[in-house]
């Protein structure tokens, strides 16, 4: 993109970012300062402690969210990919050592993945109960009607996922920097009839407050760190906005609003300590709270929408990384590649986040499960932050491991803080992560044990055509295409079409499909064809796990050495495996049970690299691992 074109297309991207990647850290000012001074924090509502606990807030805005993330790691883009799984792909690949360093650094990057999924449970049900509950400020009767709303709106909004966001997505930005204004101006009406509030920007303020909790210290950060749940949104949509968008949203708009609001919060509580049921609708006369109720559940359905947008690209990294079974992802733009729907993930993530509505109930509920998630998944980015400063940015050692220890440090206060929820709600992400991980882990482990259970049972490749092309002179005048997971041994189609159906094509393509763990392969690096005996090509085809695969496509690149892929000439063979758990060195049982039945309702492969239906033939193995 020329640099003409890019200033022209910085408005609406910076315009795009505010709305999409802002959205969770912006609806946050609904409910974190209530559970700062609320009864679990036993923070005393004084002048002194309301001037500390604004200070801390803002100086956690500024260290984790503007200094860490906004000017370090969005440096750390994988080719312009962001996010977890980027980083850990590019931390992977810098870290050099021993082959293990690299393996412990994908387990501990799709441990923080998993964890994606749990803050993707809490984050739609935890702001769209907060938004609903300003009805009780309108009038407390509403209070019984408060948990069927939020989940008529979250039923609603997993149900329009289905359309795409494409149309929605344009009225996103517009709507959040409408937020953003009103949470700045409200903020300044507050600051201005007590100005005293103003002395939270003196670090003092934060580091007297933190010392002076002792022990509680821990329960007063832990509500604190809901000030900072979303910012990891900021690294995971830089492929869609860019760099400088998000910085500038977050300098320009979000960071002032956002500080200007909990000030005025803080400034509300020191003339009013009644307004601590719910300090930001307290800061609107009672004539606006409706509309302000409406703005704040459409700010929250936003908010709620970026994480579903991210878990369904989240779970597409994954599937092409190997770590989960094919889905159906169906692709909602023409235009925008990234903008795709997962049905299986939306309905799952519908189901688990009205589960959490109702069993938790309330917000303030729900606040202790909030946040554990993402601290744990911060403080992942940061350990892999260090491989990639130090080894790739080749940074001195010195530098690399102290702003390694200092993030770290913030990160370990936080993760120490939102533990001592655990017991109160804080298991619940923890536990849907594990499960999660474990999922994936096994789904990786068992391709890895069902690939070279077929290496060990199928001759060698090379060999076996060698032999075919030499005695057999008959060949039917086609393609055929045969899609194998091991490239090094004979296909089970072929063997069967030459038991069988007693054919050998005129053409054979033995082809292989590898995800990368860079974000997109271009160029010569994407197919590989080597000639093996005549009449037989080896064809590898290379994506990275933000390619969109469409091996139709892909083959045309073989047209060059000779290959005719003629579509209505042109066969595609490929197999199905049943999986059949048995004793032995692999898996646990339970875990080659779980392998089998995720093999058995992967999605199909047809779809998912856009074979033509009608030139594909299916056949069944059974394989034992």
């Amino acid at each position: 993109m020329d640099t003409a074109h890019r200033r022209k297309a910085l408005l609406p991207l910076t315009l795009g970012a505010i709305g999409v990647v802002y959205g969770d850290i912006g609806t946050s000012p609904l409910y974190t300062m209530s559970t700062v001074f609320g009864p679990e924090g036993g923070v005393p509502l004084n002048e002194a402690h309301l001037i500390g606990a604004a200070s801390t807030i803002f100086w956690a805005l500024m260290m984790v969210v503007t200094l860490k993330y906004v000017l370090l790691i969005l440096r750390a883009d994988n080719r312009g990919e962001g996010g977890i799984m980027a980083l850990t792909a590019l931390a992977s690949q810098a870290a050099g050592g021993s082959a293990r360093r690299p393996a412990i650094l994908l387990l501990l990057g799709l441990f923080g993945a998993a964890l994606f999924y749990g803050d993707s449970v809490i984050t739609p049900a935890m702001s769209v109960l907060s938004a609903v509950e300003g009805m009780e400020v309108v009038e407390p009767g509403l209070k019984r009607f408060v948990l069927p709303i939020s989940i008529g709106v979250l039923i609603g909004l997993f149900l329009m996922q289905r359309k795409g966001t494409e149309k929605v997505g344009q009225l996103f930005g517009p709507i959040l920097v409408l937020w953003f204004v009103l949470l700045a101006a409200t903020g300044v009406h507050e600051i201005v009839q007590t100005p005293a509030i103003l002395q939270a920007f003196n670090p003092l303020h934060a580091l007297r407050f933190l010392v002076e909790r002792g022990p509680l210290v821990f329960a007063a950060v832990g509500a604190i760190v809901l000030a900072l749940t979303g910012a990891e949104a900021l690294y995971a949509d830089m492929g869609h906005f860019g760099r400088r968008p998000i910085q500038i949203a977050w300098l320009g708009l979000v960071l002032p609003a956002l500080t200007l609001n909990y000030l005025g919060q803080a400034a509300l509580l020191m003339r009013d300590p009644k307004a601590l049921d719910n300090p930001f609708f307290h800061l609107f006369p009672q004539g606006w709270l409706i509309p302000v109720i409406i703005l704040a559940t459409m700010a929250t359905v936003i908010a709620s929408q970026a994480v579903i947008s991210g878990a369904f690209s989240m779970t597409r990294q994954a599937i092409q990384l190997g770590f989960l079974p094919r889905m159906q992802v169906v692709f909602t733009s023409a235009a925008e590649a990234g903008q795709i729907y997962l049905p299986k993930v939306n309905w799952t993530l519908l189901v688990a986040v009205i589960a959490a509505t109702i069993g938790f109930g309330s917000s303030a509920a729900m606040a202790a499960a909030y946040g554990i998630a993402v601290t744990v998944t911060m403080l992942i980015t940061t350990g892999l932050t260090f491989f990639v400063v130090r080894h790739a940015w080749k940074l001195s050692m010195p530098v690399a491991w102290g702003a390694t220890a200092l993030f770290f440090g913030l990160d370990a206060l936080l993760v120490a803080s939102c533990s001592t929820k655990f017991f109160q709600g804080g298991w619940f992400p923890i536990v849907m992560g594990l499960v999660i991980f474990t999922v994936m882990a096994t789904w990786k482990r068992g391709r890895q044990l069902l690939i070279e259970s077929i290496r060990q049972d199928d001759p060698e490749l090379l060999p076996f055509i060698q032999s075919l092309a030499q005695h057999v002179e008959q060949r039917a005048p086609r393609t055929a295409v045969f899609m194998v997971a091991n490239p090094d041994t004979v296909p089970q189609a072929l063997m069967h079409n030459l038991k069988h159906n007693c054919v050998l094509h005129e053409q054979n393509v033995i082809l292989s499909v590898v995800f990368d763990e860079r974000a997109y392969v271009e160029g010569p690096e994407a197919v590989v064809v080597t000639p093996l005996a005549e009449g037989f090509w080896r064809v590898c085809i290379n994506y990275g796990f933000m390619n969109l695969p469409d091996i139709p496509a892909s083959l045309k690149a073989c047209e060059a050495c000779g290959i005719d892929l003629e579509p209505m000439r042109t066969s595609y063979f490929v197999s199905r495996e049943t999986v059949v758990p048995t004793r032995g060195n692999g898996m646990a049982q339970w875990r080659e049970r779980l392998f089998s039945a995720m093999s058995r309702n992967a999605g199909s492969l047809v779809e998912f690299f856009k074979l033509p239906n009608n030139s594909v033939i299916e056949l069944g193995t059974r394989v034992q691992i």
